[in-house]
């Protein structure tokens, strides 16, 4: 396709054609060879292959609880880099869930669509985890820990609470948020129709309803967005994004061959952790 704009234009196909790429996952995550989730190392060259189609707009699909708040924005930034950079209009289209981070990427489009049962928002931060203090005191457990820096077991599990711990983690949470809230009114200027303290509390909604708060635009898929743009004779070109954990290797054998027993069985337990993390963000918003 990028031959194309070399070629004579008596020459080129006058099908109109629209590329797309399906951002999908839980955002982050990379943290070894079979691990899953969307990070800007991921998904850069799928980026770069979309905005080097000819035409004015490209598209992205996207399904994503959220995730790491860092990779995120930079995938989101890195998206408005190349529009400002190729001088395109991104559409964006919402699944089944663009909530939390997958919120932050759906507002890097200039105009956001999706389904009447889409679920989208979800503008908070969250830290989840378990108190396991009582638990270890109650099985006569004792556990050694070392440390140099008197704050470096903060917010440990197996330790009670303590309040200082808490705040902090509540400031650093608020940082977060501010930065997030902040680019979603930036992105989303003029378009709420509701006060916007009630978009941040971290509350979601359905596609409808998220359209008339103003957190998207309109009800419709690509398909017909783009028919009704540039004709019914419009293409939609996919952009492959190459699937990582341990079971793609078997789509492609030359990689298990150079897998160790080890390797493979870090694999099994890294993809079982990684799937387990997984539901539990896609479970926040009954999927």
């Amino acid at each position: 396709m990028m031959l194309r704009r070399y070629l004579p234009k008596s020459l080129r196909s006058k099908t109109p054609v629209v590329p797309v790429l399906r951002l999908t996952g839980v955002i982050g995550g990379e943290g070894g060879r079979f691990s899953r989730g969307l990070t800007l190392a991921a998904v850069a060259g799928p980026l770069k292959k979309l905005f080097s189609f000819d035409g004015p707009v490209v598209a992205i699909s996207i399904n994503s609880p959220g995730g790491s708040p860092v990779q995120s924005r930079l995938i989101h930034d890195r998206i408005r880099k190349l529009a400002a950079e190729k001088e395109k209009e991104v559409v964006v289209f919402v699944e089944d869930v663009g909530a939390s981070g997958g919120y932050m990427l759906a507002v890097a489009g200039d105009e956001i669509l999706c389904d009447e049962s889409s679920i989208l928002g979800s503008i908070g931060v969250i830290s989840a985890g378990f108190g396991l203090d009582r638990f270890i005191e109650r099985f006569n457990i004792d556990r050694r820990v070392y440390t140099a820096g008197d704050k470096k077991l903060a917010l440990d599990p197996f330790s009670p609470e303590k309040s200082d711990d808490i705040r902090r983690l509540k400031a650093i949470q608020k940082d977060i948020h501010d930065s997030f809230v902040g680019l979603v009114k930036t992105r989303r200027e003029g378009r709420f129709n509701a006060d916007e303290k009630a978009l941040f509390t971290g509350e979601f909604w359905a596609g409808g309803r998220a359209v008339e708060l103003g957190l998207a635009d309109r009800i419709e898929n690509l398909d017909d967005a783009m028919k009704a743009r540039f004709g019914d004779k419009v293409k939609l070109v996919g952009i492959p994004v190459q699937k990582r954990g341990l079971f793609a290797l078997f789509r492609n054998r030359a990689p298990l061959l150079d897998a160790s027993p080890g390797d493979l069985a870090d694999g099994l337990v890294d993809g079982l952790l990684s799937r387990i993390e997984e539901r539990s963000h896609w479970g926040r918003f009954g999927l």
